[in-house]
């Protein structure tokens, strides 16, 4: 090679090299890209706050605990609307913080104190947008916010079975977009069909039409509450093989994502079958081991993944001790190659190794109330916020969980706030009960 020509090669390699470490990446849904809460995007702040830092904020018609997707300038959330009795699609300018347009897509604001419907986060693929309200309503918007369809679950497949507001966040993976419904299977509270069987199921649409392509019905031996769960179905590969894997009703499944089969089953972190235990917490998967976490304070379980049929106490790799290291409502963290466990009750944040179930840090979170969204990974830090809007930023990795900021987004009506910090395209996205915020280095 002439000396041009490798100083040629040698420029060309340093700038993919560069364009790659400062790509920029989208998040379609809840938990991102990778579905685990982790972006390996960098160029994101770790020192901020209300005012340091601030790109803009944009008040929103009302609250909601759904999470935002972003693709590039197109930021989506919801948010209920007092005044319309109705759950809002909304599209935002990532530049400018502009609401582009508001849609009410879903009937009702709330059933109990503790929620509204616009607690399930939409999901994109960077030309149409999915919004799903926990009263049933499940709706597909243009980027022009065109509505493209719409159907009522509930009006489809019966009334929901829960004790409170039910959410789950629509998936879309491979071609198929999916929503998962575990309930319980005789009404509560005078919710819940009376005309015929109540199922929990697991179904697949058209994305383009709303077509239901396939609805598999998933039993489980829980009892009363225990039957619901908020989780959302995860897509994950192993080995070559996808699978859509759920958990609830006492037990994780893995389903083949193109006809819903029920591929594996692992149960149970009930073995008591106490009665109480909804599920929230979706499952996470990381180095070959689905972490699947029990309610109420009780442990977190490392099932290996790559089973078939039914799974029993040799599909479990480890099991944690003590009151440090659970989660009753956020869904664990994957980054970099360690779970990242948030016990929201006692705030703990945990890093523990996939395999060994091994503690790395734990850390106690000077936190004045719960903290129950969900934590997010990205450029070597983890990212918190609290029922109260208080944010807190850590050092992630094996010689991490040094607290890098702590500060405060919520105002003295916060007490509720669930969703997930979101970073996407070098920019922080906090949401608050009504306000969303933007954060820039």
């Amino acid at each position: 090679m002439s000396k041009s020509a490798f100083l040629l090669h040698s420029v060309t390699l340093a700038l993919l090299l560069s364009s790659s470490a400062l790509r920029a990446d989208n998040w379609p849904n809840w938990r991102g890209p990778h579905f685990n809460g982790s972006s390996t995007e960098t160029g994101f702040p770790a020192v901020f706050s209300p005012t340091e830092g601030l790109a803009w904020k944009t008040d929103l018609p009302g609250e909601g605990a759904s999470t935002p997707a972003v693709w590039d300038d197109a930021v989506f959330l919801t948010a209920v609307d007092e005044k319309e009795d109705a759950v809002v699609g909304i599209r935002i300018s990532a530049k400018t913080g502009e609401i582009v347009w508001s849609v009410p897509f879903g009937k009702g604001v709330r059933i109990d104190e503790r929620s509204t419907y616009a607690g399930a986060s939409p999901v994109t693929d960077g030309k149409t947008v999915w919004f799903f309200s926990g009263n049933g309503d499940l709706a597909a918007y243009d980027f022009e916010g065109k509505q493209l369809w719409h159907r009522d679950i509930e009006t489809d497949y019966g009334d929901f079975a829960f004790q409170w507001t039910f959410s789950s966040s629509p998936q879309l993976y491979d071609g198929l977009l999916y929503l998962q419904v575990l309930q319980r299977d005789v009404p509560v509270n005078g919710r819940g069909r009376t005309d015929g069987p109540i199922e929990s199921y697991l179904l697949a649409l058209d994305p383009a039409t709303g077509e239901t392509k396939w609805k598999h019905i998933r039993p489980n031996d829980a009892v009363q509450e225990s039957k619901e769960a908020f989780s959302t179905p995860i897509p994950i590969m192993h080995d070559g093989r996808p699978e859509l894997v759920i958990s609830g009703g006492d037990c994780l499944t893995g389903h083949d994502p193109a006809t819903g089969k029920e591929l594996w089953r692992w149960s149970t972190y009930n073995p008591g079958k106490i009665g109480h235990w909804r599920l929230v917490p979706s499952p996470v998967y990381g180095q070959g081991v689905f972490l699947v976490c029990a309610p109420k304070g009780d442990p977190v379980y490392g099932i290996k993944a790559g089973g078939n049929g039914n799974l029993f106490d040799t599909s479990k790799l480890w099991m944690s001790e003590g009151k440090e290291m659970t989660s009753d409502v956020p869904t664990p963290l994957f980054y970099d190659g360690y779970f990242y466990i948030l016990n929201d009750r006692n705030k703990f944040l945990n890093c523990v190794h996939p395999v060994s179930g091994n503690v790395v840090w734990s850390k106690a979170i000077d936190a004045k109330t719960k903290l129950e969204a969900s934590p997010t990974g990205v450029d070597g830090k983890i990212y918190l916020i609290s029922h109260l809007g208080e944010v807190f930023v850590y050092s992630a990795g094996v010689a991490g969980g040094e607290l890098l900021n702590a500060t405060n987004f919520g105002t003295s009506q916060s007490v509720n706030i669930r969703a997930s910090i979101v970073p996407a395209n070098k920019t922080l996205y906090i949401r608050t009960d009504n306000v969303l915020y933007a954060v820039r280095k």
